[in-house]
């Protein structure tokens, strides 16, 4: 780990201020992926900004529906009241990621910004187009078995790893951002980030200086009729190999819209839309569900190690209809 300078940010405006006067500097929340990304040597910041003084931990009802403070632990999100009896797949998507450990010390806004897990990213002994812009991507001709099937490009085949971020993106979520001019911007989530294209090395859409302070979720109808499935090697501190949150909106038994996004498929939180668009105004059957889930994997280009994702991926998702069709 390389020398850095350690600050303390004691108000919002502080903490953009010290940005923008240290292109490398790097905020630390929780610090359980930053802290990793120092110690292999693949983030290399020199000031580290500890925002974990900012008062931006509440989770509140908004005249939106809720919002989430950024620096909120992933496990007091999780265990909130509200967020189990109004967003539950929100909840059962953060227990189903990282160890309790982790979801303890991770915060909401450092969850959204985690790096990808990709072996190669991590190897600085390996070219990665993601972190060292045009030496190449290894994972294209290596062992990309973890790796994307949509939305990758020759630049990078990696995928984002969040499972909190994958219900945000079902729910239809948005992220309000601190500018460095001291007003704010909200993102919305499948805006926030990004794919792959030509500049790999960045993830989101957040601008030099800006800070997360909070998540703010819309009030929904189908909370009752919603799953989050993931598929892994093992049942804990696994990375998803597919993932799929997934809520109906039912007239009795007619589906009249269905808000699903998928993980481990692809370098953001990927929206099955050809799935959701399939389905609307039909029948909530599992031969309906069988199709949609067709209809969207059916598009996937899957590398040569990953192929199985493809069967999985429609699985998955048809299994995560039905769970939400149950409730």
């Amino acid at each position: 780990m390389n020398p850095f300078k350690f600050s303390i940010a004691q108000q919002p405006s502080e903490a953009i201020a010290m940005l923008a006067k240290n292109n490398s500097a790097a905020l630390l929340g929780g610090g359980t992926n930053l802290l990793d990304l120092m110690k292999e040597h693949v983030a290399n910041p020199s000031e580290i900004v500890d925002i974990g003084r900012l008062d931006l931990k509440t989770i509140k009802q908004s005249p939106m529906g809720v919002s989430l403070g950024a620096l909120a632990k992933n496990t007091e999100t999780a265990q909130h009241p509200l967020i189990r009896k109004e967003y539950p797949m929100l909840s059962r998507a953060i227990l189903a990621g990282a160890s309790a450990q982790i979801r303890n010390m991770a915060t909401n806004g450092g969850n959204l910004l985690q790096r990808t897990r990709c072996s190669y990213f991590y190897d600085i002994s390996m070219p990665c187009n993601k972190r060292s812009p045009g030496s190449g991507c290894a994972a294209m001709e290596g062992f990309n078995r973890m790796h994307a099937i949509f939305g990758w490009s020759e630049k990078c085949v990696a995928v984002y790893p969040s499972d909190m971020a994958i219900a945000l993106s079902a729910l239809h979520a948005s992220v309000t951002v601190l500018q460095s001019n001291g007003t704010e911007r909200r993102i919305k989530f499948d805006d926030f980030h990004t794919l792959p294209g030509e500049y790999p090395e960045k993830d989101n859409s957040l601008k030099q200086g800006e800070l997360i302070t909070s998540i703010e979720i819309p009030k929904n109808n189908f909370a009752q009729h919603s799953a989050y499935v993931k598929v892994r090697d093992r049942n804990s501190y696994a990375f998803a190999l597919v993932s799929v949150a997934a809520g109906l909106e039912l007239d009795g038994n007619m589906i009249q819209a269905a808000h699903i996004s998928m993980g481990g498929v692809a370098h953001k939180p990927w929206r099955a839309l050809k799935a959701e668009a399939y389905l609307k105004g039909k029948p909530a059957t599992q031969l309906n569900f069988i199709k949609a889930a067709e209809e969207e994997m059916n598009a996937a280009k899957p590398l040569f190690h990953n192929k199985f994702k493809v069967e999985m991926g429609k699985h998955t998702l048809a299994n995560a209809l039905e769970m939400a069709l149950k409730g």
